[in-house]
């Protein structure tokens, strides 16, 4: 009983498994489909004349063929092995089911044979007859019992090897692909950030016009509006660089406008810390060593300036504060710190 007791756990265990990575692969299935539609998007909306065109489609085909082969991997290594472990267990579950009514008739013909024996009148033909019933149900329960007492103690330590080894193979799996999948964006990065410098030269409309805010109607005012709309022209101007727009111009228009107050919006702020020399962005994760060294992230804008004491700059470091920081705190002496120049590129 002891061992049917088990028997059930490692069922309940092994049907609940099979069910939740059932549900795992299609989740991976459907990550494989959003994955592929993003990058047919990315190579839609990639113009013949930008620089790795070649390179996104042929990331995007090993993207696709990796998800793909991670599935069927999982499918076959996991999935599949799992379902062979679980299909022993209906054999087992009838010939269990069959050894309770065999119990039963076992212990209904002894109890037979043991009330004829103890009758005050014996009839020895119904004795001989009950006790050839009974020995026969004996030895047919008995055999359906050892059975299941060598195999079920055996299937119960089985469930270990199973268990590590089908984690073993989604873990593997799983670090194939993540390790693969890493590269490929790795070379999808590497592409995007060429696009960058293939435009970095270039005038950028949607940054270089001054979008304006209208108090009334209330709405932002587009490229389009300021080319189309005089009212609106003298709001559009490009400027040199983000950094000579006015932190805040307003000007209420007459007549046609009724009144509507426009307030451009900049980017960025106007103002540097002190010691400004120029502006690069990271183009690697840098994670600090030391208090007085600067944690970056890849895409952070950090304003270099100069050092207090020119005599303690090492070569290859630049001091420096995040952009960001800056624009929050305004607070350059706790803020700043060094970082390796060969982890970013000037822009400015």
């Amino acid at each position: 009983e002891h061992c049917v007791q088990n028997f059930n756990k490692q069922l309940t265990e092994g049907s609940k498994l099979q069910k939740d990575l059932r549900t795992y692969l299609t989740a991976v299935k459907a990550m494989h489909e959003a994955t592929k539609k993003l990058s047919e998007v990315l190579e839609e909306i990639y113009e013949p004349e930008w620089i790795g065109r070649g390179d996104v489609a042929s990331i995007a085909e090993n993207c696709d063929l990796l998800w793909t082969d991670y599935h069927q991997k999982l499918v076959d290594q996991a999935l599949l092995t799992l379902d062979t472990y679980l299909g022993q267990f209906p054999d087992i579950k009838t010939r269990i089911a069959k050894r309770g009514r065999k119990l039963v008739d076992y212990d209904s013909a002894r109890h037979h044979y043991e009330s004829l024996q103890s009758s005050k009148k014996k009839d020895d033909v119904k004795i001989a007859r009950a006790e050839e019933e009974f020995l026969k149900a004996q030895k047919v329960f008995e055999e359906i019992n050892i059975d299941l007492q060598e195999e079920l103690p055996s299937l119960w330590n089985s469930r270990v090897g199973f268990y590590v080894n089908t984690f073993q193979s989604i873990a593997g799996l799983e670090e194939n692909f993540h390790k693969e999948m890493g590269k490929l964006n790795q070379n999808l990065n590497g592409v995007m950030l060429q696009l960058e410098h293939q435009h970095s030269g270039k005038p950028l409309p949607v940054k270089a016009i001054r979008l304006v805010k209208a108090s009334y109607p209330n709405h932002w005012v587009s490229p389009t509006e300021c080319t189309v709309n005089p009212l609106y022209s003298i709001f559009c101007e490009a400027p040199k660089s983000q950094e000579s727009l006015p932190a805040v111009v307003s000007d209420t228009l007459q007549g046609a406008a009724n009144g509507a107050v426009y307030d451009t919006v900049p980017s960025e702020p106007s103002d540097f810390p002190p010691g400004f020399q120029f502006k690069v962005r990271a183009l690697h994760d840098y994670n600090s060593t030391d208090t007085d060294e600067l944690n970056l992230k890849m895409g952070d804008l950090v304003y270099v300036v100069s050092y207090e004491n020119p005599d303690e700059q090492d070569d290859g470091w630049l001091m420096g504060i995040r952009q960001v920081d800056w624009n929050q705190d305004k607070d350059l002496k706790s803020l700043r710190g060094v970082f390796p120049e060969n982890f970013t590129e000037r822009v400015q």
